[in-house]
């Protein structure tokens, strides 16, 4: 069990500091903005690699984007800040 505890995920391997648990990231997003944004991730390789996308529900505005939760988050709250609510 102690063995366990320590190298985190089961099979003894150790997710990465900057590793995301998508689903869990999409979970807090959409808790936090869901009532207001549609959240979703884009998995797609495109040339700037996978994106984390989001649309205010309103309107049909700009789509926000991020290369992780965090800078998408932070897309959310400058546009929630420019336009206040829907």
């Amino acid at each position: 069990m102690e063995r366990a505890a320590r190298t985190g995920a089961a099979g003894g391997q150790r997710r990465g500091v900057f590793d995301v648990d998508e689903e869990r990231a999409l979970e807090a997003l959409r808790l936090g903005w869901g009532e207001a944004y549609a959240v979703c991730f884009d998995d797609s390789i495109g040339p700037d690699g996978p994106r984390w996308r989001a649309w205010r529900l309103a309107d049909q505005g700009t789509a926000l984007d991020g290369r992780t939760p965090d800078e998408l988050a932070a897309a959310i709250r400058a546009d929630w800040a420019r336009q206040g609510t829907p």
